[in-house]
């Protein structure tokens, strides 16, 4: 059964709201004031990247993207120079690199260096997903045209392992970049792959096709900063201790694991992070494997909100270990899942942590 949900009336109620009970509405303008930087990287700045002097190629990529800010806050040509010049392309620089290098950290640096020249509006920030889930939510060409009122579009985690998505993503950048939008990326790579040196850049250019010729490749070499393993194993909880501390907490939510799947079946995955508004801390009960690919996919794109928001979570049953079948981790959507292991396992860390605060006061 899923809990009952707080009622507005009762503000000093114990009683955990349930994520379930939650249908949110968003409107366009909400969706495209959701594509700033994640709270997780809230004060990233170039001042604060750290690049390793062992890999020249941090320093030189951060060099490189505080260029990139100043040309694209540059004002632009006027009078009689802009009469006989040419009108430059726009920039448009792809992040190359392993598990954990920064990547992240140096993109949200550059929205936020262009927001604060140039204004809020100026840059818009997002993950792969959420620029596709963005079209599917608006429709191609109100997608691009809001989005070509911006002077940068950043896209973190750009992924090639859906093949229809990667030719709409390709396609929306063309459109973009032919309308003067300076463009920004990173790439997604296995954690699996971690010291390995992998890179996809050439996956990438291949798969943009029209657009390779405009994009400067920016590799960033590295160890991960975090020295984490591939995924964090987080042990489950006892559901009574979930319940307890999801009680003890403003802001938190208590669901049966199913019930929570067979909602999100019910909403569109561009409404994630609305769903999760007010949302402190998730509990979750019955954890278990999921075999079926679609109901797999929705819950990694909440995986992705709730690590957006630095959203703790606690799991009651089998825990995150086994969220997956080892079918899934060998398939071609492998990507996404062990960034979701990744995540969910580091959230459910630190709902361990509230546990353990719960528990000694």
């Amino acid at each position: 059964m899923t809990a009952a949900p707080q009622t507005a009336t009762d503000p000093t109620s114990r009683t955990p709201r349930a994520l379930t009970d939650v249908r949110p509405t968003v409107s366009p303008e909400r969706l495209l004031e959701d594509l700033v930087p994640p709270r997780h990287f809230a004060d990233a700045r170039f001042s604060t990247y750290r690049a390793n002097p062992a890999y020249p190629s941090q320093s030189s990529t951060l060099a490189r993207l505080e260029e990139v800010a100043r040309q694209i806050a540059a004002p632009p040509a006027t009078g009689l120079r802009a009469l006989l010049g040419r009108r430059p392309a726009p920039p448009a620089v792809y992040m190359d690199g392993g598990f954990g290098v920064g990547k992240t950290h140096l993109l949200t640096s550059l929205t936020h260096a262009v927001r604060e020249e140039l204004g809020s509006g100026a840059a818009a920030y997002g993950t792969f997903v959420e620029y596709t889930n963005l079209v599917g939510a608006l429709g191609f060409m109100p997608t691009v045209e809001a989005l070509a009122t911006r002077r940068l579009v950043c896209i973190d985690e750009f992924e090639l392992d859906d093949p229809g998505d990667t030719v709409l993503m390709s396609r929306l950048l063309r459109e973009l970049a032919d309308r003067g939008v300076a463009l920004a990326a990173t790439s997604n790579t296995l954690p699996e792959a971690l010291g390995e040196g992998r890179f996809a850049a050439e996956d990438f250019l291949r798969e943009i096709q029209a657009l390779a010729a405009r994009f400067e490749v920016l590799r960033v070499d590295g160890e991960d900063y975090r020295h984490r393993a591939v995924v964090t194993d987080s042990e489950p909880l006892p559901a009574e201790v979930v319940a307890a501390t999801v009680a003890a907490r403003d802001g938190a939510t208590l669901d049966a694991f199913d019930d929570l799947l067979a909602h999100l079946a019910t909403v569109h995955p561009s409404r994630y992070g609305a769903l999760l508004d007010g949302v402190e801390l998730v509990g979750l009960t019955g954890v278990r494997t999921v075999t079926r690919q679609e109901v797999a996919l929705r819950l990694v794109v909440l995986v992705d909100r709730l690590y957006d928001r630095d959203v703790p979570v606690m799991l009651a049953g089998a825990g995150e270990k086994h969220l997956f079948t080892e079918e899934m981790l060998r398939g071609g959507y492998r990507k996404k899942y062990y960034r979701a292991l990744s995540r969910l396992g580091a959230l459910a860390e630190d709902g361990r942590r509230l546990a353990g605060q719960t528990a000694d006061a």
